[in-house]
């Protein structure tokens, strides 16, 4: 396996240290280190209430990160109280990715996102897979319950500028760039697994198992 000096090496000036990161950067301004507390507070609550999209981040125990998209309708995840958030788990591909990290390592980061809404929110806390049916049942959508849901104990929460936003203009349809002549999934899955089947026929494969149902 190639280590980390090989895959790194041919760049100049790599940097190594924290010291040297600021010394670059510069120092934070006094708000963007105040700005995180530690609750679910009203402006939060406004944020994830109206979220219709959230992306996991985990790790395993050998810190290995995966980041899981989750949406539903708007205010899916459930606001238990001031420092806990329950995320329900719908149906998938069952690689249950974000679960096996959550049994090796329960730390998560959530980043919640609003269309049209620059800021975004970020969470970070402790998880717990649980099946419990009262909150389970609670999160049903079209009288489909999720058979497990993620549990966050809330521990950091911070608003997070709209300047990548602004950069990428996300919410910005004009300038969305034209991504007709890339792939589908059925021909990326049929790719990256060497399928010997055409995209259409996994495709059609997809539909009829149920691969494709929302719930």
């Amino acid at each position: 396996m190639t280590d980390s000096a090989d895959r790194f090496g041919q760049f100049e000036n790599v940097v190594d240290s924290s010291d040297a990161v600021e010394a670059i950067l510069g120092q934070p301004a006094s708000t963007a280190i105040e700005k995180v507390i530690d609750e679910i507070d009203d402006v939060c609550r406004g944020i994830i209430e109206r979220s219709p999209f959230v992306l996991i981040a985990s790790a395993d125990r050998n810190g290995r990160l995966d980041v899981s998209p989750k949406g539903d309708p708007a205010g899916f995840v459930r606001i238990l109280d001031n420092k806990r958030l329950a995320i329900p788990d719908r149906l998938g591909n069952r690689r249950a990715d974000t679960f096996g990290n959550v049994l090796e390592n329960p730390y998560v980061a959530l980043l919640f996102v609003i269309p049209g809404k620059k800021e975004t929110l970020r969470v970070a806390g402790e998880a717990r897979i649980v099946a419990d049916k009262a909150l389970c049942e609670s999160m049903a959508v079209n009288s489909r319950v999720p058979k497990l849901a993620l549990v966050v104990y809330v521990e950091e929460v911070m608003i997070h500028c709209p300047k990548c936003m602004q950069r990428s203009k996300l919410w910005e349809p004009a300038q969305w760039p034209d991504h007709a002549d890339t792939a589908s999934i059925s021909e990326a899955v049929v790719s990256h697994a060497q399928l010997d089947v055409t995209p259409e026929e996994f495709d059609k494969h997809a539909r009829e198992s149920g691969m494709r149902e929302l719930y």
